[in-house]
């Protein structure tokens, strides 16, 4: 027998009522969860939609900065024999009215720049220690040795602060019209070693931060490295010149423009700005340059091997080779045996008064000092007691009166003494930097003495060399500085 309990109609539809409110409120807080789901998720997704609009920041050599901004098209392709290129080669943001310097937008894509570029202990202690500025772009890429002269108002205030003028600066912009005027349509300059002649003005435009890119003298800048490019094509045997091996030019010529080509790749790899075998040319000159140095630590003309050296020929190429040393196309540790044998050599011939003059007699042309301590001053070697004894030579012997007006030595010692600061600086800066600016014609050339050097190109020459000594008031940071 089985028992059955049997509910009453009103517990069954109690029961049934129940199990309909309890389905009705699941669905409501089923609904009322995802509604605040979606709410949350969308006030999340719009914060991160939320995008500031990127300011735009160009430079003038004055203190002013906000500035109309145009923008004009360009193309940066250089091929390998090009024709005079007219002044649509090169695209750039700037300001309406001329500025020495523009902040070149590349004409390509751009990724974003390695920030490990240089080694942070450049040309001594204080080399190095530049911060960015503005909204430079790729500017900030640049090895901070070269990058401060390249912000206008920085420029400006360490042109004060170091000991120049704001004539000086004028005296600067007026060379390179004169430069820009004067250069040859295949953009070289001079007939006689063209070569050396041609890197000499492109470094004193790279002094001032001109590019390929740059508003006002972007073009000249462009051909003037093309023309070095094409010539170290043609060369089969890789030397960046255009005369013969024999003699003195092309060991000067193959050092000058290995300088001007290592500082035209630094900045136009680091702005994204293409000029066809640049990379190539640039890596082949530095090949051929320190397989060049003999077995003392020397350079020879021509690059001939023996145990000496002739310093006037050698200090460009220490100058070159640090450019290169910038490039990041070598491992730096590829720099150590030849800049550490180059620094041997010269203090082996060092007099003990301090000079420093002509391969192994430091009293033949002593006046070539300014180039031996300007070597250890660009190698890391600031505080070797061999610059200290030339300084205190060009501080008690440096003239720039008569026959002591020769740029050619000058060159070198204003930017030894400018990196070793202190009264010594001073009283040299007092000595050069009025009567300098005084001595520009009115075109603004220089024809002063360089010595034995360039005589058939003296005013070119002079001048590359007087603007570059002007330009030493920013164009790298002095060991000094903190």
């Amino acid at each position: 027998m089985s028992l059955h309990v049997q509910l009453s109609p009103e517990a069954l539809e109690n029961l049934r009522r129940q199990k309909r409110n309890s389905t009705i409120s699941s669905i409501l807080v089923s609904v009322l969860t995802i509604t605040v789901l979606f709410l949350v998720m969308g006030v999340f997704l719009l914060d991160l939609n939320i995008k500031e609009s990127p300011t735009i920041v160009t430079y003038e050599a004055s203190t002013q900065v906000d500035e109309t901004i145009t923008e004009k098209k360009v193309n940066t392709q250089v091929m390998k024999k090009p024709s005079a290129p007219s002044s649509s080669m090169t695209k750039v943001i700037a300001a309406s009215a001329d500025s020495p310097v523009s902040i070149p937008v590349p004409d390509v894509d751009v990724t974003t720049p390695s920030m490990e570029f240089g080694d942070g202990t450049d040309f001594g202690g204080g080399w190095g220690s530049a911060g960015d500025f503005g909204s430079g772009g790729g500017f900030k890429a640049i090895p901070s040795t070269m990058r401060k002269r390249c912000d206008p108002q920085d420029r400006m205030r360490r042109l004060k602060e170091s000991g120049g003028t704001a004539k000086g600066e004028e005296a600067v912009v007026a060379a390179l019209d004169y430069l820009q005027k004067t250069q040859k349509a295949d953009g070289s300059w001079e007939a006689l070693h063209p070569v050396g002649m041609t890197g000499l003005a492109l470094l004193a435009y790279l002094g001032h931060c001109e590019t390929p890119q740059s508003k006002k003298y972007g073009d000249t800048v462009l051909k003037a490295i093309t023309y070095l490019v094409n010539v170290g094509l043609k060369n089969k045997d890789g030397w960046v010149c255009s005369t013969p091996k024999a003699g003195h030019g092309p060991a000067y010529e193959h050092g000058i423009a290995t300088y001007a080509l290592a500082e035209s790749y630094t900045f136009c790899s680091k702005l994204n700005i293409k000029i066809p075998d640049l990379d190539k040319v640039t890596k082949k000159a530095g090949e051929i340059l320190m397989a060049g140095q003999n077995s003392v630590g020397g350079w020879l003309y021509g690059y001939a091997q023996g145990a000496d050296g002739d310093n006037s020929v050698g200090f460009w190429q220490i100058q070159a080779m640090k450019a290169c040393k910038h490039t990041k196309l070598w491992k730096d540790s590829e720099f150590t045996k030849h800049s550490k044998l180059a620094l041997e050599w010269l203090q082996k011939v060092q007099g003990p008064n301090g000079t420093i003059g002509y391969r192994s007699n430091p009293n033949q042309n002593p006046g070539l000092t300014g180039g031996g301590v300007l070597a250890f001053q660009m190698w890391d070697e600031g505080d070797h007691k061999a610059v200290k004894k030339g300084v205190e030579w060009i501080d008690k012997n440096a003239s720039f009166e008569g026959a002591g007006i020769n740029l050619y030595y000058h060159y070198y010692h204003m930017q030894a003494m400018m990196n070793y600061g202190g009264k010594e600086w001073d009283n040299y800066n007092k000595k050069v930097r009025d009567p300098l600016i005084k001595a520009q014609n009115s075109d603004g050339s220089w024809d002063l003495q360089c010595g034995s050097h360039g005589q058939a190109s003296q005013m070119h020459m002079s001048t590359c060399l007087a603007t570059l000594m002007l330009e030493v008031y920013y164009r790298f940071l002095p060991s000094s500085a903190k």
